[in-house]
């Protein structure tokens, strides 16, 4: 096989597994809380928040140090840090003793998190050009088809041995997906030798000077602030929609169906943005996620409800992969690391700040008030991706529609 489709397929797997354990502990954490002596409901909300959110907000601060690190070291070896990090610091979750230690090795897993976007800078670097987008929208399949499963596994293990097994189920699973990349993906990675040091700010300058990068950072914020601030909040809405004791049963229909779409068209639209171009699927991708999302606000019956959300699943396949596609053709050469860096903290930011904006929406107006805002969002996304990525973006696909044509071209002698 030939070596980036073998890299290709293993990190798929990969990261499969590790999403899968990721998503085995997020839905227990209050439940964990409790465990650990918080009882007051006003007291465990704030715990439950806050331990949800230490996670994403060390891992904003510390992506662009280690995207500096995949540029100098590989991004093999950024893959290999984060999962043999996350692997240690989840089994240490499991001998928690009380909400502060809870909070501290939160913190300290997001410091060391970056698995997955380690995974993708290596993808994308690491495969033709031309193959880019199937190549992600394929990983991005194995991610969402983990988030799937994940949560599944994690209440049967915690059903049968208790949530402190389920930590140490995590670290060992992550663990294996680690060894697993260690022994059998190959990277080809030259460093690019730079002469004297920069800040992260200089650097930051210097990327988002080559056009429309800031703008696609923009963009990529703006699509989890949208999604993220429906997705935690989805309960609530369900809970208006059917009985109390079908509540669970039906909100992890919602959630899983739209993931279970999303699995689906990943890898197609993938390769739709390699024929037609990255920009073109990302805009159309997002008028389909705030069109359906709009209906929602006016369903009257769950399975309405389900539907739409699957119809949304549908078109979320088009969204981070053609992202992080578009990012890679315009990420300045031996800088694609620290490019995905700076990405990747634009992504933990709306993932941090979509509920809890999404909440205060919700207190204002209501959780069906709250689509119609989300809607508005990703338009004024599509607006963003027209006016300041499409001419940019046009013109490098065309370039490498060119460049490809001649090199494929018979030569005459």
């Amino acid at each position: 096989m030939v070596s980036w489709k073998r890299n290709l397929w293993i990190l798929v797997i990969s990261q499969f597994i590790v999403i899968s354990a990721m998503t085995m502990i997020i839905p227990f954490l209050p439940l964990y809380l409790q465990e650990l002596g918080v009882s007051n409901p006003d007291t465990l909300s704030i715990w439950a928040g806050a331990i949800f959110g230490a996670n994403f907000l060390t891992a904003f601060l510390f992506s662009p140090f280690w995207g500096r690190m995949g540029d100098k070291y590989g991004r093999k070896m950024m893959i290999l840090r984060s999962g043999f990090g996350m692997a240690l610091f989840i089994s240490l979750t499991g001998f928690a003793t009380g909400p502060v230690t809870l909070l501290l090795l939160r913190l300290l897993n997001g410091v060391v998190s970056g698995f997955i976007p380690a995974s993708i800078g290596l993808v994308s670097t690491n495969t033709p050009k031309e193959r880019v987008g199937y190549a992600l929208g394929l990983l991005q399949s194995g991610s969402v088809s983990g988030a799937i499963c994940g949560p599944l596994i994690g209440g049967v293990l915690a059903q049968a041995f208790g949530y402190r097994v389920v930590f140490f189920v995590t670290g060992l699973c992550i663990l294996l997906a680690t060894f697993v990349v260690l022994f059998f993906v190959q990277e080809t990675f030259t460093p690019v030798k730079t002469k004297e040091k920069t800040s992260t700010l200089a650097e930051f300058k210097f990327i988002t000077k080559k056009k429309p990068v800031l703008s696609l950072y923009v963009v990529i914020f703006l699509i989890q602030f949208a999604v993220m601030g429906v997705n935690p909040l989805l309960s609530l809405f369900v809970e208006e929609l059917t009985s109390p004791a079908t509540v669970a049963f039906y909100a992890g229909v919602a959630i899983s169906v739209m993931g279970f779409a999303n699995m689906l068209t990943s890898p197609q639209l993938g390769k739709l943005s390699d024929k037609k171009g990255a920009q073109h699927v990302l805009i159309y991708s997002m008028l389909g996620v705030a069109l359906f999302s709009i209906p929602q606000a006016f369903v009257t019956d769950v399975w309405q409800l389900i539907c739409l959300r699957f119809l949304i699943g549908l078109c979320l396949g088009g969204l981070l992969p053609a992202v992080n596609t578009l990012i890679r053709l315009h990420a300045p050469m031996g800088m694609e690391s620290r490019t995905y860096g700076f990405s990747n903290s634009a992504m933990y930011l709306g993932t941090m700040l979509g509920p809890t904006l999404g909440g205060m929406v919700v207190s204002a107006v209501g959780i069906r008030g709250l689509f119609f805002v989300c809607a508005f969002v990703l338009l004024i996304n599509v607006l963003i991706v027209k006016i300041k990525v499409l001419p940019s973006a046009n013109k490098v696909f065309y370039n490498e529609k060119v460049r490809r044509e001649e090199k494929d071209a018979p030569s005459h002698s």
